[in-house]
């Protein structure tokens, strides 16, 4: 289960040097585009780069790249087993995240990589990322309710925990879209720890600009904070413009507005649109897409949804879900290395879309289903447009039915 703190993954890590630079990137939606963002940048000026993010979506070692692929099996379970054996004799009782976090170090330090960009599990100041050496600049992006459990009940004490990343003498960047509220805290924290810290402002954003035609919004101001950090960190990189364009336009980020193909597995020959948004601001990023992207095609949206255990679905789904629109709820399956992640049920999930008030064209209960779900949402939306969206663990899913599909 979650256990927050960096006693144990410090012991872990206690005999490894960290020669690395690291960027390290916090904040509740967009952090894992900024890492991919920086990473983009980095490798278009030939810079030999690690980057852990952060969940896996089929293999825990997918949460791990060097340079421009995920690191092999082979050399992932060399040093999974190094890191495991360490836990075991020092018996520290590590989480999951902490042994993969640390295998992430250790295989960052063996390929001698230059720089490592690093995508934060969960809060800030407690997550087990928290143990870098060498922070060179810091990431706080969008900020919003999530995991209130672990990081408080409102948006400022959430971000106060975010904030836990920053160090004295280490410049962060963080998006200037956040609440006002929430910039207080951030800039509060910065003048107590010494350290400067920059408002993103994306309308004006050299790189942002440049490319302003082809993102959505909420992706010029991840790109905004990419570059600012690109900027302070690595100055040297920042130049030229189209360069850096070109690697970031060309980038692909696996379930989020990733348009996709499920044709192996059901006969539909259009793309489906997968997101994993999976918390109101999240799905407010995916309504104001689906709006200007697919119901301005005038047909109802057939939606596959799923969500963990505890998320606030009824505000996701007044933002998503419109009259006449069709909805399947499914359950996704065991979170490998994450027994503790549950899926809600599905009868509760449709329960939940009902009671908005809206009036679904058809619904339909794929319990914990994949497989069924896709078949009946593409009978149900035939040429119509199809979304799924909920969960990382369902994006998770569809990614693995796919690759099932094509033994």
């Amino acid at each position: 289960m979650v256990n927050l703190g960096l006693a144990r993954i410090t012991a872990l890590l206690k005999q490894t040097p960290q020669t690395w630079k690291a960027i390290h990137v916090a904040g509740t939606n967009g952090k894992g585009s900024i890492c991919a963002y920086l990473m983009a940048m980095l490798r278009a000026n030939q810079v030999s780069c690690g980057r852990f993010t952060s969940p896996h979506l089929i293999h825990p070692r997918d949460s791990i790249t060097i340079n421009d692929s995920a690191v092999s099996e082979s050399k992932f379970r060399h040093f999974e087993e190094l890191v495991k054996k360490r836990n075991e004799e020092q018996r520290l009782g590590a989480s999951e995240f902490e042994l993969l976090a640390a295998t992430a170090f250790e295989i960052f330090e063996a390929e001698r990589v230059e720089v490592g960009i690093i995508e934060v599990g969960l809060g800030g100041t407690l997550d087990a990322t928290n143990v870098l050496k060498h922070k060179c600049v810091t990431v706080i992006a969008k900020i919003g309710l999530d995991h209130q459990s672990f990081l408080g009940n409102t948006i400022e004490d959430i971000a106060l925990q975010k904030a836990g990343i920053m160090r004295k003498g280490v410049p962060c960047v963080a998006d200037g879209t956040n609440p006002q509220s929430v910039l207080e805290v951030l800039q509060k924290h910065a003048n107590e720890t010494g350290n400067d810290i920059l408002f993103t402002d994306f309308e004006s954003n050299v790189l942002s600009n440049k490319l302003k035609e082809d993102f959505e919004p909420h992706q010029c101001q991840n790109l905004a904070c990419a570059f600012e950090a690109l900027k302070l960190g690595f100055p040297q990189f920042a130049n030229p413009k189209d360069t850096l364009a070109s690697a970031v336009r060309n980038m692909v980020w696996p379930g989020r507005l990733q348009w996709l193909s499920i044709e192996k597995i059901t006969g539909r020959k259009e793309n489906i649109l997968l997101d994993g948004a999976h918390n109101p601001q999240s799905a407010e990023v995916l309504a104001a897409f689906v709006e200007k992207h697919l119901r301005s095609l005038d047909k109802p949206i057939t939606w596959i949804v799923a969500a963990t255990q505890g998320k606030d679905v009824s505000e996701m789904f007044k933002l998503l879900l419109r009259d006449g629109d069709s909805i399947a709820a499914v359950e996704f399956g065991p979170v490998d290395q994450m027994p503790w992640v549950k899926p809600t049920n599905s009868t509760a999930l449709l329960e939940a879309a009902k009671k908005g008030g809206l009036t679904f064209s058809s619904h339909f209960d794929a319990s914990t289903d994949v497989r069924s779900a896709l078949g009946w949402t593409s009978q149900t939306a035939n040429e119509g447009p199809l979304v799924i969206a909920g969960s990382l663990y369902l994006v998770s899913d569809i990614f693995k039915l796919l690759r099932s599909n094509e033994v």
